[in-house]
């Protein structure tokens, strides 16, 4: 299997789209949360969604706990695609984005999302990935990226903490350059109620671009997303034809 097939999923195909979105789940997640972002916005661009190893269909295969390596890999898999991309990434996912187009460079995203995470040029002590298990899944019950039925349940519980953690310990001891920045327009998304990131947080993304800068709050927490699919596809895809223009 190839690395491509390996680490992406399209869930609707749009061949006849003329962009890509790709998309970076957040700590713990996996490709299909972006299932319903996909099918908003299906016809008019293909979204891509990133599989980190470690759940799902590739829960045989080792985890990564160590951020810049699996930038790396996802840079890898996503190496020479045939036609302009968007980078899209949620909370880990929107650092994994940043990292990902700053590997590619000129083969990288035309326009970037990052949501629900604050800028590499702010700080914060993050602790999660040393909490114990019944602590860490109070935190995702609590922030809210997770089925709680699946928490609840013994079993499979024990199937989604390895790769909670490992993405914890990935994001948190993750040391990114603040001075970073890159030629394309980002917009840094947030919820207005997220515990983990502040709308002055998610504004300093603006210092990591020397093209345009837009934030945009949402009603919600750290997964307002969920919440503002169809408003968000559209977002952007007015961002691409702005590119385009």
């Amino acid at each position: 299997m190839t690395a491509a097939a390996r680490w992406i999923r399209c869930f609707h195909p749009s061949p006849g789209s003329d962009v890509q979105v790709v998309c970076f789940p957040h700590a713990g997640g996996t490709a299909s949360y972006y299932h319903p972002l996909s099918a908003a916005l299906a016809p008019a661009a293909e979204m891509l969604a990133v599989q980190y190893p470690g759940r799902q269909d590739r829960f045989d295969e080792p985890l990564i706990d160590d951020l810049p390596l699996l930038a790396d890999r996802a840079a890898e898999a996503l190496g020479g695609g045939d036609r302009p991309r968007v980078f899209f990434g949620h909370s880990m996912g929107a650092v994994m984005a940043f990292e990902v187009a700053r590997r590619l460079g000129r083969g990288g995203p035309v326009a970037l999302f990052v949501s629900g995470r604050r800028a590499p040029s702010t700080t914060r002590q993050e602790t999660a990935h040393l909490l114990g298990d019944d602590e860490l899944v109070a935190l995702a019950q609590r922030l809210g990226g997770s089925d709680p039925e699946v928490l609840r349940h013994e079993e499979l519980r024990g199937l989604i903490l390895p790769s909670l953690r490992a993405d914890y310990r990935a994001v948190c001891t993750h040391r990114p350059d603040g001075e970073a920045r890159l030629a394309v327009p980002i917009t840094a998304l947030t919820g207005d109620a997220d515990p983990v990131t502040s709308v002055a947080e998610a504004e300093a993304w603006g210092r990591h671009t020397t093209s345009r800068f837009e934030l945009k709050v949402f009603p919600g927490g750290h997964f307002f997303l969920a919440h503002h699919v169809p408003e968000i596809a559209r977002m952007i895809l007015g961002s691409l034809r702005a590119v385009h223009a």
